[in-house]
């Protein structure tokens, strides 16, 4: 119900108070049916809300409790669930070299892949920044891999290439590099992982590109009027004028590198070899679950990585005061 504020003053000679009445005006009353019209608009927003509401709740949140349920039992699939406590964890961090050595090769992974996917990304996109003269055909040309990354066929196509009697061995003999194949030798097959990821840099270049059309070209004149080179300008100006498009990067590239999965699938016909150098965390908890029957164990193993991702995120959030800048920040 509306009011109205009257606001009189009482003084007693040696101070003055202000003492605020407020009085109810009719005219600016609840028309009626009002409330009922809000009820209604209130009730119409949850119903378009509800297949959010059922997907959250049914898909995710129940399955997440289920699963946190599962990963303190011994399950396979055909018996009831078995309480057993923190055995699981324990053994994957005891008993379990296969997850320690998994855990190991998806490290390397994702801290050695994506910083060099991040400076690919990068380079091409500051190329690409000071390019007119077909800059459309080189963006589209260096996103399209980006649109078909992580497909079967993209795998399928990628062991061809780098097996024994493929092109880029047979590229390589010709300056008398022979290295037998890149898919069983395990010294060769997680750079080859690696360099797969980077290729399908087409996604973060684009949105490096976009936060590189935002920096004002002024900072960079006024940096070479203070007689700032190449390099100078590159770490005065365009660095933190990214950082933030840097950190956005970063943080889905840390978290896209520790879901990998159908390349080393694929690649590895199922198996994680050569001598398990593909068998990164993921393609272990499938095999854990789907092949060996340990549903309870593979429960443990998806959230120990789901912890590390957490951590990892949270630590990139805690530290990003030190290094990104934003516009219009005055901490």
């Amino acid at each position: 119900m509306s009011t109205t504020a009257t606001r009189v003053i009482v003084t007693d000679g040696r101070s003055s108070r202000r003492h605020l009445f407020r009085t109810e005006r009719p005219e600016y009353r609840d028309r009626p049916g009002q409330r009922q019209r809000a009820r209604r608009e209130t009730l119409a927003g949850y119903a378009f809300l509800l297949p959010w509401f059922i997907g959250f709740f049914g898909l995710t949140l129940i399955p997440m409790t289920y699963s946190l349920y599962l990963s303190f039992t011994r399950y396979d699939v055909f018996s009831a669930p078995k309480w057993i406590g923190f055995d699981n964890y324990v053994r994957l961090f005891t008993n379990d070299p296969n997850f320690i050595q998994s855990a190991q090769i998806t490290l390397v992974y994702v801290f050695v892949g994506t910083p060099i996917t991040l400076a690919a990304a990068l380079a091409v996109a500051m190329l690409l920044n000071y390019r007119d003269k077909g800059a459309a055909f080189f963006r589209s040309a260096f996103y399209a891999p980006s649109l078909i990354g992580g497909s079967v066929s993209v795998a399928i196509v990628w062991r061809a290439m780098f097996s024994t009697d493929g092109p880029v061995d047979q590229g390589l003999s010709i300056f008398g590099v022979n290295l037998g194949g890149w898919i069983g030798e395990p010294s060769l097959i997680l750079p080859m992982m690696i360099l797969l990821a980077v290729w399908q840099f087409g996604s973060t270049m684009v949105i490096f590109l976009a936060g590189l059309k935002q920096v004002p070209k002024e900072l960079y004149e006024a940096a070479e009027m203070d007689g700032a080179g190449p390099w100078g300008r590159f770490r005065a100006v365009t660095i933190p004028m990214l950082s933030p498009v840097i950190f956005f990067n970063l943080l889905l590239g840390l978290i896209g590198a520790f879901q990998v999965f159908g390349s080393a699938y694929i690649i590895s016909n199922g198996s994680g070899g050569p001598a398990g150098m593909t068998n990164f965390i993921t393609l272990y908890l499938y095999k854990t679950g789907f092949a060996d029957g340990r549903m309870g164990y593979a429960a443990a193993i998806a959230w120990v990585l789901l912890v590390v991702v957490a951590i990892i995120a949270f630590v990139l959030f805690r530290t990003q005061r030190n290094w990104v800048h934003y516009s219009g920040d005055n901490r």
